[in-house]
Order: structure tokens, then C-alpha cells, then sequence
């Protein structure tokens, strides 16, 4: 039986890597040193010292040159090697729309350089002038084409659905908003400004719950689908012709739908949690109906009084459960024996949950002349 290999321990191979490079360098620097080195020791003391006689051997001036070239070599590898290793980290985390950009941008300069290199070479100018030139022109013209392409982003088929667009107040609504169909009366009561868009994506879905199987699931779609069209019919509304900004790429409406936000500079408009939540960490403006529904409701305090028709039994035992006119829960302790009747209650608690408000009551004690508490006089309905 074959034995199983070893996995190979990449900071091992890195670490081999970088010494690797490391004496490279210092290979390198030690050998310039020890070559050029004594030369160079020796013009600098006869600018210094005219009457200076150099007594150079290799163990008094070259092999200290070595040594220094050695050390200088080591330390120039692992700056150049932290400078890539940046430079790496930093492209592996930049988005591949800006590489390409940049790539375009670097080859557009090297193409223009050659063209110049020719162009230079007619003029009466040493290599090393022509060299500084073309790389000068070279670098400024990949520059400005970089920032030519940046200027155009929203236009660019690599950055499509990318870009972030200026606020535009486009109002994009998704599937579950149109189902439940409250979009329409707030948009009727004018809470809802600038233009309505439907994704053609969105409308398709519509067009599959329509068509299912499942009879509510048919009748919610179609609902979805009469919505639409008096929306339609009444405020200035679009479909379908942005859609290109958030092509399919094999991710769900939900996903598209952000794309689409941040392409068009537009606000989303749900009542799904999971949407609200996921649009708001991309910093795409959620307007979310159930929020709304929720800010409008009247705010109940403890120690409140209220009319209240007991209509079943709660959770815990003995507790009756009544509702507001908005659908707020009302929880009422020991309220089981009056179900079917409405009683003047005192609110005791309020708790906000994620669906909203909960509130904990009583039935309301009055005091009458002789002194003894009474609960207040059923009605039933």
C-alpha cells in the first residue's frame, strides 16, 4: 500500500524562498563590493589625502568590503522582498475590474513608449537622455489612460454592476413588496418620491408564483401582478431597462437586486429582513415597509388606559389575548375567564420586539363609594 505524501508546508517554502533571495542579493552587493570596492577606497583617499599611498590587500580592504557587501545585499533582498510582498497583498485584495484597468493602462504606456523610443532616436541625444524620456512619457500616458478608464467606469463592460453610482432616488422595488401589496397605498399617500422601477427579473418571478401549481401561492402572485399594473396605470414607473447593470451571473433575484441599487444609485424598497439586512451591509438606502408600519403605530406607555376586547387565550395560563386597531398584541393577565368581552384595561409593559411591539396588561380596577375594588363592568359583543 502506497504511503500517504507529506503536505507541503508552504511558510517552509516561503521562508526558503525569501533566504534564497536574500543570498542572491548579497552574493551580488558582496561581489561589487569586492570588485570595485579597493578602486573606489583608493580615489577617495587621494581626493582626500594628496600624499596618500593605498596599501591594499585582501585581508586588510577586500575582505572587509565583502563582508560589508554581504550585510548591505542581505538587508537591500528583504527590503525588496517586503516591498513585493505589500505590493502582493495589496493586488491579491484589489477588486479584478481595477486590474484590468490597470493592466490596460500599463500596456497602452509601453505601446506609446516604443512608438517614442523611434521618434527619440531621430534627434541628436545620448541613450541614457532618450531612456529617462521615453519611461517619463511612458508612465504619464498610462496614468492618464487609468484615469481616462476611472472617469468612464459606469460604461466599461468590466465594471459593470460594480460601480457605485451618484444617488439617483430611483425607487426599486422587489418581489415580496409587490405581493404584499401596501407599496401601493403608501406610495398613493406620497411617502414614496421619484421614479418606481420593476426588474424584468422581478416581474418574471411574479410570472412563475402566477402560473404555480399551489393555489395561494397562484393567487398571491396574481395579486402581485394587479398591483403592478394599477401602479402603473397611476405614477410614473419603468421595467426592465436597467436590468443590464445587474446581468445574471448565476445569483439569485436578491443578490441582482443590490447590484442593481448600486449601480443606479437607487433605493430599494421590502419588507424582507433578510434583503433589509444584506442591502444595508453594502450600504444600498433600504426603505422597508414593515419599518414604516411599524413607526406609525401609537405608542402605548405603563400605567396607560385602554378599552380592550378579550378575543382568545394566551400562551401562559389564565392570560387572555386582545388586539389593537393597528394589530398590536395585547397580552392581559388573568384575562382566560373573559374571553368575549372588552374590558377597560391598564397597560403594565411594553416590549419591542423584532415584529414589533408587545404589550402586557390588566383589567382596570375601580374603586366605588364603599371603598372596595371592583373590575370594570364587562360588554360583551
Amino acid at each position: 500500500m502506497e504511503k500517504p505524501k507529506a503536505p507541503i508546508n508552504s511558510s517552509k517554502t516561503k521562508s526558503a524562498l525569501h533566504m534564497a533571495i536574500y543570498g542572491v542579493f548579497a552574493i551580488f552587493t558582496a561581489s561589487v563590493f569586492g570588485v570595485y570596492g579597493p578602486v573606489e577606497v583608493t580615489e577617495i583617499g587621494k581626493r582626500i589625502f594628496s600624499d596618500f599611498q593605498p596599501n591594499i590587500s585582501f585581508i586588510t580592504t577586500t575582505l572587509p568590503l565583502i563582508v560589508l557587501g554581504v550585510f548591505c545585499g542581505w538587508f537591500l533582498g528583504s527590503l525588496v522582498v517586503g516591498i513585493f510582498e505589500r505590493f502582493g497583498k495589496r493586488w491579491d485584495r484589489t477588486d479584478d475590474s481595477e486590474k484590468i484597468t490597470w493592466f490596460v493602462g500599463a500596456a497602452t504606456g509601453v505601446l506609446a513608449a516604443t512608438f517614442f523610443i523611434t521618434l527619440f532616436s531621430q534627434f541628436p541625444l545620448d541613450k541614457i537622455t532618450i531612456g529617462l524620456l521615453d519611461f517619463g512619457l511612458a508612465v504619464l500616458i498610462a496614468m492618464f489612460v487609468i484615469y481616462a478608464l476611472h472617469s468612464m467606469r459606469e460604461s466599461l463592460p468590466w465594471y459593470r454592476g460594480k460601480v457605485r453610482a451618484r444617488r439617483t432616488g430611483i425607487k426599486i422595488l422587489d418581489t415580496n413588496v409587490i405581493i404584499d401589496g401596501r407599496v401601493y397605498d403608501v406610495a398613493r399617500a406620497g411617502f414614496i418620491e421619484g421614479n418606481i422601477y420593476v426588474p424584468q427579473f422581478v416581474l418574471e418571478e411574479l410570472q412563475y408564483i402566477a402560473d404555480s401549481h399551489d393555489n395561494l401561492r397562484r393567487q398571491r402572485g396574481r395579486r402581485g401582478l394587479d398591483i403592478l399594473k394599477l401602479m402603473q396605470s397611476e405614477f410614473e414607473m419603468e421595467v426592465g431597462v436597467h436590468d443590464r447593470l445587474a446581468t445574471d451571473q448565476g445569483d439569485g433575484v436578491d443578490a441582482r437586486l443590490v447590484r442593481l441599487a448600486i449601480a443606479l444609485g437607487g433605493d430599494l424598497v421590502t419588507n424582507d429582513h433578510n434583503l433589509n439586512r444584506v442591502a444595508t451591509l453594502q450600504d444600498v438606502r433600504v426603505l422597508n415597509i414593515n419599518d414604516l408600519a411599524l413607526s406609525l403605530r401609537p405608542n402605548v406607555l405603563p400605567q396607560e388606559h385602554m378599552e380592550i376586547n378579550i378575543v382568545r387565550e394566551g400562551n401562559q395560563s389564565g392570560q387572555g389575548v386582545g388586539f389593537l386597531e393597528d394589530g398590536t398584541m395585547v397580552i392581559i393577565e388573568h384575562g382566560k375567564r373573559h374571553i368575549g368581552e372588552t374590558h377597560d384595561v391598564v397597560v403594565t409593559q411594553v416590549i419591542q420586539t423584532e415584529r414589533g411591539k408587545l404589550i402586557f396588561a390588566e383589567i382596570e380596577e375601580d374603586t366605588g363609594t364603599d371603598g372596595f375594588a371592583r373590575r370594570s363592568t364587562p360588554r360583551r359583543h
